[in-house]
């Protein structure tokens, strides 16, 4: 069964990394930022839109690099949106935790429930050089939500 599971996260990211549904920058935002990964080459030009309420309404982002990379800010825009600023930032630090240890950190029922949507990632933590990969949509989006315009991979 471990086998199969595997498999099909596999899948998951082969198909995010192939196909991203939300693959390109938006054309009216409310903020930006800009992840770089000097080590492995991989780039992100991410997008916000804000809600009426200041949730974020929708991410957006163009990226060149590994399907891991890719797939990771696939996942995170689908995973991400509707949420406050202070739960996105919250679900960011629980997903670099699982994407460095493999075990996801308690969290309330909601954003464990986010944080699951995100598993097909968590294989990463075995390959110490892919968790920059993974983690660098997350990093650019703090940077985002921040008002900042470049990320920190730190």
């Amino acid at each position: 069964m471990f086998e199969e599971l595997r498999d099909l996260y596999q899948e998951v990211i082969l198909d995010h990394g192939r196909r991203p549904r939300h693959g390109e920058k938006l054309a009216c935002f409310d903020a930006e930022a800009r992840g770089n990964n000097p080590l492995c080459g991989d780039r992100i030009d991410l997008t916000v839109k804000y809600g009426p309420q200041g949730e974020i309404a929708k991410v957006g982002f163009a990226a060149r690099g590994c399907a891991i990379s890719i797939a990771a800010a696939d996942l995170m825009a689908e995973t991400v949106a509707g949420l406050s600023v202070t739960a996105a930032e919250t679900l960011s630090r629980a997903f670099q935790t699982l994407a460095r240890t493999g075990v996801p950190p308690a969290l309330d029922p909601p954003l464990a429930e986010r944080l699951e949507r995100l598993a097909p990632l968590a294989s990463v933590h075995e390959f110490p050089s892919r968790v920059k990969c993974a983690t660098l949509p997350w990093h650019a989006l703090h940077a985002a939500l921040a008002g900042n315009k470049e990320a920190s991979s730190e």
